[in-house]
């Protein structure tokens, strides 16, 4: 598929191809979508989150009361869950909440967020994202004349330094390296922008995934 490249100002930078098997796929897989992005929330989650447990609660080691004579249940700590200020019963504990994901599902979840982006022709490419000096307002400016008000801006091998100060005032924008693309940020923004580069570094990465 063919699509036509701008620039910053809101140009004509030409065209340039994109492959069918990343970018033109036509049945979109849902599910597989769903397993990446919770595959990625997982692995974010700090999983610190923690009770206590019996032998960690500051309450008295004594007998509450006598075992037998007194018409009531048998009980020999207040540390047990069943009282105020005791232990809980079965809470969370220290864990990692990480799953593993085989590579050939990420790599088939990406390819359908790409997909699913320039089938909803919420894809743009850009010349280049490389400014003069770091202006958010400009920068907002640029933004508006394209349309582009929630986006995830791949900017290529690295971000420029004044892009990347310019673009981070800017709600509702994200602006990552071609390492940083992942399939959450590209579903969780509307609009996807690509520059040239990070096409090509796209289309080398999955070139490589397919010789492998």
């Amino acid at each position: 598929m063919k699509l036509d490249v701008i620039t910053l100002d809101g140009g004509k930078g030409g065209s340039i191809e994109l492959s069918d098997a990343i970018f033109g796929i036509e049945d979109i897989r849902g599910d597989i979508l769903q397993r990446c992005v919770t595959w990625q929330l997982a692995k974010r989650r700090a999983g610190t989150h923690k009770i206590q447990v019996r032998n960690e609660v500051s309450r008295t080691g004594k007998k509450m009361y006598k075992q037998k004579g007194t018409g009531g249940a048998r009980h020999g700590s207040r540390r047990a869950a069943q009282f105020v200020g005791g232990a809980k019963a079965h809470g969370p504990v220290v864990r990692s909440h990480a799953f593993d994901l085989p590579k050939k599902i990420r790599a088939m979840a990406l390819r359908h967020a790409l997909s699913s982006k320039a089938k909803a022709g919420a894809l743009v490419v850009l010349d280049s994202v490389v400014i003069t000096e770091a202006k958010t307002a400009a920068l907002r400016a640029n933004f508006a004349k394209l349309g582009l008000t929630n986006a995830l801006v791949i900017a290529g091998p690295e971000v420029d330094g004044n892009f990347r100060l310019a673009a981070r005032n800017i709600p509702n924008v994200d602006v990552l390296p071609n390492a940083g693309l992942n399939v959450y940020d590209v579903l969780r923004r509307h609009t996807l922008v690509l520059t040239k580069d990070a096409v090509d570094a796209i289309n080398a990465r999955f070139s490589e995934k397919e010789a492998a």
